[in-house]
């Protein structure tokens, strides 16, 4: 099987070898695609690899690599999508499955093109070496040195876990405008999980780092960062109790609570669900929905963030999106087919998908709110009695309506302007867009997370960045001690 190297990343040719395919056979399998009556038809060939390896108390416990080959072909006619994939790229197995994707078109046959022109790319995580070429020899050092860094550093650490994943993925995407595109993107994660003890007491802790990265970007001081994160977070819960429940101030902190912002705010904001009428966002289009402070954005242009791509699943140039723009909304994100229904030029480059077997949808990529005119410390100083959400799990969202709840793994009270104490074990409990309503204080410390986020959507799992400066939500319903 031909490989191809991260310097060719350009090259379509170079695809078109590793595919098996040439301008011809596309061009036929595209022809069978539109010969219904099809609007609209599209190529998609992707070939990824993955491997990874876990450690368990010192011990690898687990190890696997594997790898994936197929062609999605996708049909639109009119707001109507017709699918269909096959992991057999001989010219007539895909043809068959063009026949299976073009059943939704009742008409005459569409013009095939004539050849296929490539498309100008940025490039947004170029790497010195692509992941095939990096053994397990290499790997496994970082692995244990992280083992190691954990256990020496805190001895209360009971066990420890860490898991290491890399991969890549090689797409080629062509079209019936006679469009073709190419893409080497990689994609690497380290998870550290602990398991602390005092007493009776147990407390477990994890962090990760990941993106689009090489094995260069994993570093000794990378991996110290890593490891003294996990470490606060979970030794501050020994000395962390429940607040007080009720409608509170809840200040959200910088960086990883914008996975509130991605859930309860971002869904309802990504074309498919409006253009159904299915997000109470869609009816508010250039209408106000926030506090003048509130700008919110969702690029794929922050370069080896895991939400990055030099353009999205359907080959169209991707952007920096506004959605929000000082409380004003402004933006849904747009698919190729949402932007059709919706009378746009173009979309927003926000299609994407899981592989080759699923159609591509409106999906975020990086989303984050901006930067705001307060500081942190202005926020604090602002609340009377409230709490600070400073990590998040096991949240659930409504994604048209927007209604959530999240729990709040670490955190801190706020009392008469000051942080006093750790919180643990709370519940958060509002609307999206109510809370995007009530945000009336937005701090200049924004940080995108490098924690290694999966967004799933219409079961479709896709790698995405979120950030948030330090924002203040007016109230909000908190589950403590009197819940």
């Amino acid at each position: 099987m031909p490989t191809i190297s991260t310097g060719a990343v350009h090259s379509n040719s170079m695809y078109y070898e590793l595919f098996g395919v040439d301008e011809a056979s596309l061009a036929a399998v595209i022809a069978v695609a539109m010969e219904r009556g099809a609007d609209y038809a599209e190529l998609y060939f992707q070939q990824s690899r993955a491997s990874s390896i876990s450690m368990e108390d010192g011990i690898i416990s687990r190890a696997s690599s594997s790898v994936d080959r197929g062609v999605g072909i996708r049909v639109l006619v009119g707001d109507q999508t017709g699918y269909a994939y096959s992991e057999d790229l001989d010219l007539e197995a895909m043809r068959q499955a063009a026949r299976t994707a073009a059943s939704i078109a009742a008409g005459g046959g569409g013009v095939p093109p004539q050849g296929f022109r490539g498309r100008s790319r940025q490039d947004l995580y170029s790497i010195a070496e692509p992941w095939e070429a990096i053994d397990v020899a290499r790997k496994l050092p970082v692995v244990q040195e992280l083992d190691r860094l954990t256990r020496s550093k805190e001895p209360a650490i009971s066990r420890v876990s860490v898991n290491w994943r890399d991969g890549d993925s090689r797409v080629l995407v062509v079209n019936s405008l006679g469009e073709a595109r190419a893409d080497y993107r990689p994609m690497a994660s380290i998870g550290l999980s602990v398991t602390a003890e005092k007493g009776d007491e147990i407390q477990t802790g994890y962090a990760s780092r990941a993106g689009r990265f090489g094995v260069d970007h994993y570093t000794d001081e990378l991996l110290t960062e890593l490891c003294e994160e996990v470490l606060d977070r979970t030794m501050i819960l020994f000395e962390a109790r429940r607040p007080p429940a009720g409608e509170m101030p809840v200040v959200l902190t910088a960086g990883a609570a914008g996975i509130l912002l991605h859930e309860a705010i971002g869904h309802g904001m990504e074309a498919d669900c409006n253009r159904k009428g299915a997000s109470v966002f869609s009816t508010m289009l250039d209408m106000k929905v926030a506090e003048d402070c509130v700008t919110i954005v969702d690029s794929a242009l922050h370069p080896f963030e895991r939400g990055a791509i030099n353009f999205d699943d359907e080959g169209s140039d991707v952007e920096r999106t506004v959605l929000v723009e000082n409380g004003n909304l402004r933006s849904y994100l747009h698919d190729r087919l949402s932007a059709r229904h919706y009378g746009l030029e173009q979309s927003t480059g926000s299609g994407r998908r899981q592989s080759f077997r699923y159609p591509p949808i409106p999906r975020m990529r990086c989303t984050y709110m901006e930067n705001g005119p307060h500081t942190r410390d202005e926020i604090v100083a602002s609340v009377k009695n409230g709490i600070i959400a400073e990590t998040f799990t096991n949240g659930q969202v409504a994604i048209g309506a927007g209604d959530f709840t999240f729990y709040v793994k670490n955190g801190w009270l706020i009392e008469d302007g000051k942080v006093t104490a750790p919180i643990k074990d709370v519940n958060i409990i509002g609307n999206g867009p109510e809370a995007l309503s009530r945000i009336t204080m937005v701090a200049d410390d924004l940080r995108i997370d490098p924690g290694g986020w999966t967004c799933g959507k219409d079961g479709q799992s896709v790698p995405v960045s979120q950030g948030l400066p330090t924002t203040l939500v007016s109230h909000l319903t908190v589950g403590g001690e009197d819940a």
